[in-house]
């Protein structure tokens, strides 16, 4: 599948605007992708909390580990479901608050200039091939827009906030991501 971005927003993404974002500093360079993990409960899947969460309508009392998150005002630029639905949060224009405190290649504070993919997962439950597909094209269009963002510039959130995240974490296989992107022709 091919992804059409206009305006920041990726036109076959449903979109569900989070007020979690801020604009991003004056002249700043989109060169960076960070690749996260998220379930709300831990580990389960399917329900609208990772939505709401990012939208800080999530009722805290829902579930228990809820109260550890509770008033955390976080995002993402996009959300990929385990079914390959992907959801979108934040223009990539803006500056969304996925990274928290980090650091890459010297430069602090991630959120300025790298752009925040969610996967539906956890650190030790294999990731669903349509999600590995779905993040695989639409980072090859995000390459397209992104010119200054090659595939060295591409990360864990591990890599950025070391000893603090731990997420893709050891279920994401990196080799077959990178297969992905780099098949003939792409996977358009």
């Amino acid at each position: 599948m091919s992804y059409t971005i206009a305006n920041g927003w990726v036109e076959q993404a449903r979109k569900a605007p989070s007020p979690n974002f801020s604009a991003r500093p004056d002249g700043c360079c989109v060169d960076l992708l960070v690749i996260h993990n998220i379930s709300l409960p831990p580990g389960r899947y399917e329900g609208q909390c990772i939505e709401q969460f990012f939208c800080n309508t999530l009722d805290w009392n829902a579930h228990p580990f809820f109260s550890e998150i509770k008033g955390l005002e976080v995002s993402a630029h996009l959300l990929v479901r385990r079914d390959g639905e992907l959801l979108q949060f934040v223009s990539l224009t803006d500056r969304a608050w996925h990274a928290g405190s980090s650091c890459f290649d010297g430069r602090s504070e991630c959120n300025d200039y790298s752009i925040g993919i969610e996967l539906e997962g956890t650190d030790d439950e294999d990731y669903t091939p349509v999600q590995y597909g779905v993040l695989a094209n639409l980072t090859s269009t995000l390459l397209e827009e992104y010119c200054a963002m090659n595939a060295t510039r591409i990360v864990g959130h591990s890599d950025i906030a070391p000893g603090r995240k731990t997420d893709p974490g050891p279920s994401f296989s990196w080799e077959q991501y990178r297969r992905l992107l780099d098949s003939p022709g792409g996977l358009r």
